[in-house]
């Protein structure tokens, strides 16, 4: 499956560029920001195909942000004391907002794409997968813009670890955004969207249940 591939391969450069990564991070932001651009103007035919492939490939159904960010939730399930934790937790909020940035380019798509047909008919799941997208949104600029160094300082850390906790409806609303873009076709005998549900619930799920056994043997 791509989102595995994309996956594996995410989480080998998030090891590889970390140092680069914590030292340089607007010069990914830069990157992250000029993939959005590419992306918004080849949907607009005015790349080469062979451009354009690879950033479908990653952008169109945000498979690379998405895998960001399940790089970022699964860095809270490593004990502090691991390698894991201790290679990635200091680009955390670097990582986060890299992928903000992806999703927004995938989100000025396809909520672009979606609102000419708002006054027509859509579908239940449609409309639903519209109104999670757009709480996504808000979600995402929240978490996005005070991941930021600079706002973090401005902030009390207790406000601001209260903001941070929206992280975890964010994620659970991007599963919820998942399943009703997927589940139809899957239910209808569709081996992709099928094989797609099995591991985006194998993710999802698997961080909730790592995530409340980290926080019970933290407790403990």
């Amino acid at each position: 499956m791509t989102f595995l591939m994309v996956l594996a391969v995410t989480v080998a450069a998030c090891l590889a560029l970390r140092t680069p990564l914590h030292k340089w991070p607007v010069a990914f932001y830069v990157l992250a920001v000029a993939a959005d651009v590419a992306y918004v103007i080849g949907v607009e035919g005015l790349l080469p195909r062979v451009v354009m492939g690879p950033l479908t490939l990653l952008m169109g159904k945000c498979v690379l942000s998405l895998a960001l960010f399940v790089v970022v939730m699964y860095i809270g399930v490593f004990a502090k004391g691991s390698k894991v934790h201790q290679w990635l937790k200091p680009v955390r909020s670097e990582l986060s907002i890299i992928a903000c940035i992806l999703a927004c380019g995938h989100m000025a798509v396809y909520l672009g794409s979606y609102a000419p047909r708002l006054g027509g008919t859509l579908g239940v799941n449609v409309v639903s997968a519209l109104v999670v997208a757009l709480a996504l949104l808000v979600l995402l600029l929240v978490l996005g813009v005070t991941s930021f160094a600079f706002v973090k300082r401005q902030m009390s850390t207790a406000s601001w670890k209260k903001v941070q906790k929206l992280a975890y409806p964010f994620f659970g609303l991007v599963y919820v955004h998942l399943l009703l873009m997927l589940l139809p076709s899957a239910l209808h005998g569709g081996l992709a969207a099928q094989a797609s549900v099995a591991v985006y619930s194998v993710v999802f799920v698997g961080y909730a249940l790592c995530r409340v056994g980290r926080a019970l043997a933290d407790k403990r």
